[in-house]
């Protein structure tokens, strides 16, 4: 498992239908070393606070195995490594084979996964299509976001070492298949809710689920 690219941005104003939004979806791959922060990437901001970015989601990573789907699925896009967003390409970590709570070491740092990324329309924004939302979400190409355990310096080429698992055992891909409702998995939404790494909107949201299938 290693990072193969680093990548920041600052927010940066872009139409999209006609109106002007603010979005920090726009990132760069960078070289050197970069201190990974309690909120984020040194050099790296994100537009909305409200829904990006906070201590939950200092740093998005995506697989770098989901550019090869991309590229089917978009022939003639230009897909560059950030393209989706990303602070952190990755080659090894995948979705459904990456716990919700797991640690990692990259760099001097230490990470832990909180969540899957769910689309928003700045994300139509950038790709200039408005099908791309729906087809993120349901691809399960979703990348996962990182809280800092420990601030460090990160750069590309730097292994990813798995420090800890954890002991529930719900994948980042299991939260994005309850979150569509493949199923309603009653069990699995108990694990869920038990995973204290899983922000509370979360588990607050998968609760009330429960408490509607159970009635």
């Amino acid at each position: 498992m290693r990072l193969v690219s680093v990548n920041i941005g600052h927010p940066r104003e872009v139409i999209y239908k006609g109106k002007t939004v603010t979005t920090g979806i726009f990132k760069e791959r960078v070289e050197g070393r970069i201190r990974l922060r309690t909120l984020n990437l040194d050099g790296d901001r994100q537009a909305d606070l409200s829904v990006h970015g906070g201590l939950s989601k200092a740093a998005y990573g995506y697989p770098i195995e989901h550019y090869e789907y991309w590229r089917e699925q978009l022939p003639g896009v230009d897909l560059p490594w950030g393209m989706f967003g990303e602070n952190f390409t990755m080659e090894g970590l995948r979705e459904d084979s990456v716990n919700i709570g797991d640690r990692f070491r990259i760099g001097s740092a230490e990470v832990m996964v909180t969540e899957p990324r769910l689309p928003c329309y700045k994300l139509a924004a950038k790709f200039g299509r408005d099908d791309i939302i729906k087809r993120f979400l349901h691809s399960g190409c979703t990348g996962f976001y990182f809280a800092v355990m420990q601030e460090g310096e990160v750069g590309t080429g730097d292994g990813i070492e798995l420090v800890s698992r954890d002991e529930h055992n719900i994948t980042v891909a299991d939260i994005t298949r309850l979150y569509v409702r493949e199923k309603d998995d009653v069990g699995t939404l108990r694990r869920a809710v038990q995973v204290t790494a899983l922000p509370q909107s979360w588990r607050v949201y998968f609760g009330k689920r429960i408490e509607k299938l159970v009635k």
